[in-house]
């Protein structure tokens, strides 16, 4: 065999199969894509060892490389993240087929009958940080959806990625699916060219900041399906339950930090300020956490001053800063102000204040006595996600089988011609829903 035949093929070439390997999943009946979730659970378990040795070598060199805490939480795959990961790619197999749905029925004229029926996306192009457990989700979601998906880690997470998606391809292949359904790519390069493979690529979901999303935006004449920063906050309000406060405020905060849905700023209401700050200072400060505070919550708590810099940051780590609010009005201002539309929470035993705050604030989710943490596919009951949606249009928040589905309109008639309904003389539709 020559080199020229053996070579990997061009991304174009790869596109063209995925795409070719996408029609054919389509079609697949859900018995058989459940088929295939299973082999790709059954292959992780096999391969475990193998992963978590991948894993440790990525983790290793990117601590040599000093990659900052909040990346390296996300990059370690340890066996309970992994064993977790597979749990939810059963759950996933479980679900509800998403494919074939009928979503409107309707008689135009009698014989001529009109259906709206979901369906897959086509090609769906992943680019990612380094989050080695995303591949495994959503290659999951993209197969029970029917979609094929064309994957792009971060450079850290290279060698757990090629481990990943060579177990996954195992597990299609044992269960006689295509394993072009699921591909990697893995250079800066590859990453560029893909955005410009608008005539087989559907749909791009980039996993970062927000000016890495911005710039495969201003890239692509591909949809995006942005998925941006995690500026999530916690509002205390004047008629909170405080011991409840603490204890959502230490969970939101510290729980997984580096998650998108962690908290970095807390609001506080003045009135309740002088007592409640110290309570949850101390909770907070007893899991590590480093706090900064505005003026008025400085002249309670002895921590360094937050700035205008800390109101806009996404820590993703164990920080946290404290503003001490006037009123609802200013806390919804500030989130308004600062937040990303990601997931916002209030703390009260005010039903009224509650529903305002539900009912203004603006984002993908907003929360009443809980945490924000639980601003999550699996938790929401999806399986997994592909990520977390913060744009207005949808799908928002964490994004399941359900986003990853459009429609189609299927028309059956029996020589029907639409100049019959038409002019002086013409018929009427029936528009009678079946």
């Amino acid at each position: 065999m020559t080199a020229s035949q053996t070579a990997v093929p061009p991304l174009i070439e790869i596109a063209r199969q995925t795409r070719q390997a996408a029609r054919h999943l389509a079609v697949l009946p859900t018995e058989a894509r459940n088929r295939a979730i299973e082999g790709i659970a059954e292959a992780l378990e096999a391969a475990t060892p193998d992963i978590l040795a991948a894993n440790a070598a990525d983790c290793q060199a990117a601590q040599a490389e000093g990659i900052n805490p909040a990346l390296y939480a996300r990059l370690k795959l340890d066996e309970n993240k992994l064993r977790a990961a597979i749990a939810g790619v059963r759950d996933v197999g479980r679900l509800a087929d998403p494919i074939g749905a009928v979503q409107i029925q309707r008689e135009l004229d009698i014989g001529l009958i009109l259906k709206r029926i979901t369906c897959p996306l086509g090609v769906l192009g992943i680019i990612f940080e380094a989050r080695p457990d995303a591949v495994i989700q959503i290659s999951s979601l993209a197969i029970k959806s029917g979609n094929a998906v064309i994957l792009k880690g971060g450079r850290e997470a290279l060698r757990s990625c090629e481990t990943l998606v060579q177990t996954i391809h195992q597990g299609l292949d044992q269960a006689g699916i295509d394993p072009a359904v699921v591909q990697l790519l893995t250079t800066r390069e590859e990453t560029l060219a893909l955005l410009k493979l608008d005539h087989y690529v559907d749909l791009i979901i980039p996993r970062g900041s927000n000016s890495f999303v911005r710039f495969v935006q201003d890239n692509t004449r591909i949809p995006v399906l942005g998925h941006a920063d995690g500026l999530c906050h916690l509002y205390v309000d004047a008629a909170a339950n405080l011991d409840q406060a603490v204890a959502i405020a230490v969970d939101a905060k510290t729980q997984y930090p580096a998650a998108c849905n962690a908290i970095e700023t807390l609001l506080v209401h003045r009135a309740i300020a002088p007592t409640f700050l110290p309570q949850v200072a101390t909770a907070l400060q007893a899991q590590n956490v480093t706090l900064r505070g505005d003026d008025l919550t400085c002249r309670i708590l002895n921590i360094a001053a937050a700035t205008e810099t800390d109101w806009a940051t996404e820590y993703s780590d164990l920080l946290l800063s404290i503003k001490v609010v006037e009123s609802l009005e200013a806390a919804i201002d500030h989130i308004h102000t600062y937040g990303s539309r990601h997931t916002e929470a209030i703390v009260t035993e005010d039903v009224a204040t509650a529903a305002t705050f539900l009912a203004q604030v603006d984002a993908a989710g907003v929360y009443h006595n809980c945490s924000t943490r639980f601003a999550d596919g699996f938790r929401y009951g999806f399986g997994a996600e592909v990520g977390i949606s913060t744009q207005k249009m949808p799908p928002r928040g964490p994004v399941g089988l359900e986003g990853l589905v459009t429609y189609k309109y299927q028309l059956v008639g029996q020589g029907q011609i639409a100049a019959t309904y038409t002019g002086p003389e013409a018929k009427p539709f029936t528009h009678r829903d079946l």
